[in-house]
This record gives C-alpha cells, structure tokens and sequence, in this order.
C-alpha cells in the first residue's frame, strides 16, 4: 500500500522481508491548462514541466546530474525517459529510473527536483504529483502531491539518501523559481549533509 507523503515525512526503502528496494521510479505527473475559449469551448494550453535528478557526495559535492539535457547519468544507473513538453495524457508525464545497487559508491544523495522551463507558475499548473514506484513490481510505494498553487515556477520535489540501515525517501517540498536544475541549487543546499 503506497504512503500518501506530507512535506519533511521520510520513510524507509526496506521491504517488509527486508530486503531493500533495488529499481525504483521518480514518476512526475501534471495536467495541461484548461480554461473556456469562445463559445464555452474547452482551451488547453500546455505546461512544459521538467524532472531532473541531482546526484550528490557525503559532503554535499554535485557529481551528476540527470534531465532533459543529459537523460542518463554518467554511470549509468539513473535514466531519464524523455522530456515531456504538454502534459497531456494521465499518469506519469515525465519518469526518472534508478539502479540504487548499481549507483557509484560515492552518491549519498539523488535530489529530484521540477521545474517551469518556459516559467509558468504552479498557479497555472493542476494535478501536479510525484511518486516513488518499485520497478520490479509496478507497486506504487509513496506519492506526494506537488500542487501548492503560487507564483513559484519550481519545487524541490523529493530526496533518496544513503543510510547505514539502507535507503530513504523523503518529501521535501521546497518551493523556488527557475528554468532548470541549476536555477534551484541554493534551493536544494540545505537538504544535503
């Protein structure tokens, strides 16, 4: 059963048989504007809303980055499935895979974050979502909803950190502004160690 997450609430990637999760999915979902056009005619208008995974050190050194530029990581164990510029269609808009037993020794943190490329704020944007899905089973593992309506045109959505008892995801939530990835750094700094 998936965990619907509030902001700051982290929850453990150990199975219930304790083993720990080894493929998961970032998925990120959002809708199109729809607004009435002339004649009561339905207008959509779409929402260019962007996924990036920031892989950091243990002492908060960004030493990968995956997004629309760079769909996979340098490793690659993190890959992103492709830049989706509407919106359109139900469920996951843009998703991002990760390998946690194949990431390099040195990642401690995978920030994801989501952005505005063209700057539309999250007063436009509607059903926006993430969620943390187990791959090899298809199982929904926690969700968190995205939609805080503002004039901000980013989030720093969630955080996959390395622990001694194995991996954890946490909400964060951090509103902020920018285009991309790179925009939200002063955002993301205090999540990291």
């Amino acid at each position: 059963m998936a965990v619907n997450m509030t902001k700051g609430q982290s929850i453990s990637l150990t199975k219930s048989d304790g083993s720990q999760l080894s493929r998961v999915r970032m998925g990120l979902g959002w809708d199109p504007i729809e607004t009435k056009g002339m004649f009561g005619r339905k207008k959509v208008k779409d929402v260019d809303l962007d996924a990036s995974c920031l892989v950091f050190d243990s002492t908060g050194n960004l030493i990968d980055q995956v997004w629309f530029q760079q769909l996979r990581s340098k490793c690659g164990s993190i890959q992103h499935t492709g830049d989706n510029r509407t919106g359109a269609g139900d469920g996951d808009d843009e998703s991002i895979i990760v390998e946690l037993r194949q990431l390099p020794r040195q990642a401690a943190t995978l920030v994801f974050t989501v952005n505005s490329f063209l700057g539309q704020t999250f007063n436009d944007v509607t059903n926006a979502t993430c969620r943390l899905v187990d791959e090899t089973t298809g199982q929904e593992v926690a969700r968190y909803d995205l939609s805080a309506q503002g004039a901000h045109t980013a989030q720093v959505m969630a955080k996959i950190s390395r622990s001694p008892a194995g991996w954890k995801l946490t909400a964060i939530g951090q509103l902020a502004s920018g285009r991309t990835f790179n925009d939200l750094m002063p955002a993301i700094r205090p999540y990291l160690p």
